[in-house]
């Protein structure tokens, strides 16, 4: 597993788990953020907010929520 953030641009990974407390877990699991959901890095250039496109929704998340989503890579 590694964070979110870690995914370059155009990676895809599955959500397995997310850390952090009972509002931020609420919070991304509202704007789609479940276990076992695809994830598709848009931009991500390694500095400040980064986009994902999740259940075909493009979202936009701070670094620090990013490195909070447990992600595993998949291949495409």
């Amino acid at each position: 597993m590694a964070p979110l953030s870690s995914l370059e641009s155009g990676a895809v990974g599955v959500v397995q788990d997310l850390n952090g407390g009972r509002g931020f877990v609420s919070r991304v699991a509202a704007l789609g953020f479940t276990p076992g959901t695809e994830v598709t890095m848009v931009q991500n250039f390694r500095r400040g907010p980064l986009i994902v496109t999740v259940r075909d929704t493009d979202i936009a998340l701070g670094r620090g929520e990013a490195n909070k989503v447990q992600i595993r890579r998949t291949e495409q």
